[in-house]
């Protein structure tokens, strides 16, 4: 009986992570963007759940999400009740095993036809047909096979049972309501999965002895059961996102609550005829399903009071520290995590972006209060880059598919490069701030250089930002025609201003920083050129030279074999080079 649990278990642990995986985000973000109202949030609640079938990690979701300031409070209020509904849909699969067709379609879809079927395509789709989406496919369907499987043997398991005494004795003493809501909640609890427990007792009926008046004080304590996992994850998280798990298991609670005192005190009243009748599978299930559905019909009107009701059970403000994207809770979910740790680092993007045009504005207009600002934002770009690192080993730790390992190695050298752009940029505000205080001043013909090159280079950032931010080929493909010119001018004026020091126009000590200054900016500009060429490698075909051998790329690019590229770089050699292309000295 263990063994038939444990692969009834494993496969809707296998199920599960598949279509987590095959959703790669997209479900989450349908989540995160369209919860305009509570009646969209059911439908979007019930629809994510039915396809990851997990409630519990539909509610996580949510935690994470208020917890890193994403969703409001009120907006998970509805996709919590649609994770109730949708986590039926197991409950109706498991049911086909009450089809007594003859037909051999039908027969066909019973669990112990259908299962060894299943599992055997699954595995062929995992073990041998490569693809990241199919591998995906693959398990998802072996892991309902073994979930077929499973709920099969435990039957067979279990139905010797039906002839003991102190089995049916067991299940008697179920049908006090109390006792029948804490063992469904308990077990519930366990195996965290109120999906695997709703199985188990539809297995458990192949017996005979679960009568309606038994089972839905179990159904309404696996309800609550799942709770804990959610429970779990608010611990250490902001006020709202303790709410937001406190309001799943205060939404059962009061559902549980109601439709007991309402199915016990109608049969003590009208006596009804089918609470002693014995249940099938398909009977728990739809019980399981029209439970859930009259508590959203029950309590969403009063979505509102629900809110206020779980603010006074957690009281206080709402946590006014700063939300971090990087949610724990998103670990669990790896494609999630990826997304969010792309948008942590185009914020690390942006905090590059304007220190470098802090330092440039510094060369122009010393002020010490830029000095600082640059300084502190440099602090906080050092602190999210080991921040994302360590998100991202941790992550790396994790079942992942190979193109999720593949956007995880990205964002590592990305992140980096970012990182490195801030780090040049410090370096451009300790030349200015050398300058400014030996009070020393560049040439007007090497600031019209320096003002040359600082536009360049800062168009180079802003593209690198923008084409990683959309995913853009057209725009990457931009950055590496400007970086070719940067390199140029800096060949250039490096030449440039060491005549100038030989012929004395200028100081050794001012030329070692104006030096300095063209270094740090190329070297930034490598960087956004990086940057660019992965997502060139990532938007490219399989087959195409950048993926095959990026070093002849680049030779290509660089020796007038793309057209192109050619004709970007004749256009930005025009706008910031030709202007200072002739000595202004």
């Amino acid at each position: 009986m263990f063994g038939a649990v444990a692969t009834f278990l494993f496969g809707m642990s296998t199920m599960t992570d598949g279509l987590e995986k095959l959703s790669s985000g997209r479900l989450e973000s349908i989540l995160e963007r369209l919860t305009s109202n509570v009646f969209k949030g059911v439908l979007l609640g019930a629809l994510v759940t039915g396809l990851i079938q997990s409630s519990a990690a539909t509610t996580v979701m949510c935690v994470g999400f208020v917890n890193a300031g994403i969703m409001k409070l009120r907006q998970t209020v509805g996709i919590i009740m649609g994770a109730n509904i949708g986590t039926t849909v197991t409950a109706q699969l498991l049911s086909l095993g009450d089809i007594s067709s003859d037909n051999l379609l039908l027969s066909l879809l019973k669990p112990q036809v259908l299962g060894p079927i299943l599992a055997t395509i699954g595995i062929i789709f995992y073990m041998f047909i490569t693809g990241g989406r199919k591998k995906c496919v693959g398990q998802i369907v072996l892991g309902l096979g073994l979930l077929f499987i499973g709920m099969k043997t435990l039957e067979s398991t279990v139905a010797p049972l039906q002839e003991l005494p102190q089995f049916r004795e067991m299940f008697v003493a179920f049908s006090n309501p109390f006792l029948g809501v804490l063992v469904g909640a308990l077990v519930t609890a366990l195996i965290q999965s109120s999906s695997a427990s709703m199985g188990i007792l539809q297995a458990m009926s192949s017996t005979g002895v679960v009568t309606f008046h038994i089972a839905i004080p179990l159904i309404m304590g696996q309800n609550i059961g799942t709770c804990i996992t959610a429970l779990l994850s608010g611990i250490g998280a902001s006020k709202n996102a303790k709410r937001t798990a406190c309001l799943h298991l205060l939404f059962n609670v009061i559902g549980t609550i109601f439709f007991l005192l309402l199915l016990y005190i109608g049969n003590a009243i009208f006596h009804f005829p089918f609470w002693y009748d014995v249940l099938n599978r398909s009977s728990i299930a739809n019980l399981h399903l029209g439970f859930n559905v009259c508590c959203t019909v029950l309590l969403l009107p009063f979505n509102r009071q629900l809110v206020t009701l779980v603010e006074h059970i957690i009281p206080g403000d709402a946590d006014q520290r700063e939300a971090s994207v990087l949610d724990e809770r998103f670990l669990s979910s790896p494609s999630l995590a990826l997304e969010k740790c792309h948008d942590a680092v185009v914020q690390m993007g942006h905090f590059a972006q304007e220190n470098y045009r802090l330092a440039v504005e510094l060369l122009d207009h010393y002020d010490p209060k830029k000095l600082e600002r640059l300084n502190e934002t440099e602090t906080a770009l050092d602190k999210l880059e080991n921040t994302l690192d360590n998100y991202l080993v941790r992550l790396s730790d994790h079942s992942l598919s190979a193109e999720d390992s593949a956007k995880v190695s990205e964002l590592l050298h990305t992140l980096s490069d970012f990182e490195r752009i801030g780090d040049y940029s410090v370096n451009l505000s300790e030349a200015a701030t050398i300058v400014h205080d030996r009070g020393m001043t560049f040439s007007p013909a090497a600031k019209a250089e320096l003002n040359a090159m600082t536009s360049a280079v800062d168009e180079t950032i802003d593209k690198a930002i923008d084409c990683y931010t959309q995913r853009s080929r057209e725009l990457a493909l931009g950055v590496e025609p400007i970086e070719e010119v940067v390199d140029l001018m800096r060949d250039e004026l490096r030449s440039r201003h060491i005549e100038r020091l030989k012929n004395g126009k200028c100081t050794v000590e001012l030329g070692t920083q104006y030096l300095e200054l063209l270094i740090n900016l190329e070297r930034i500009s490598d960087h956004c050129s990086n940057i660019a060429l992965y997502i060139v490698r990532e938007t490219a075909a399989k087959d195409s030279l950048i993926r095959t051998d990026s070093h002849a790329y680049m030779h290509a690019l660089h020796h007038g074999e793309d057209a192109e590229f050619d004709d970007m770089f004749q256009f930005y050699r025009n706008k910031y080079y030709a202007p200072i292309e002739q000595p202004l000295d």
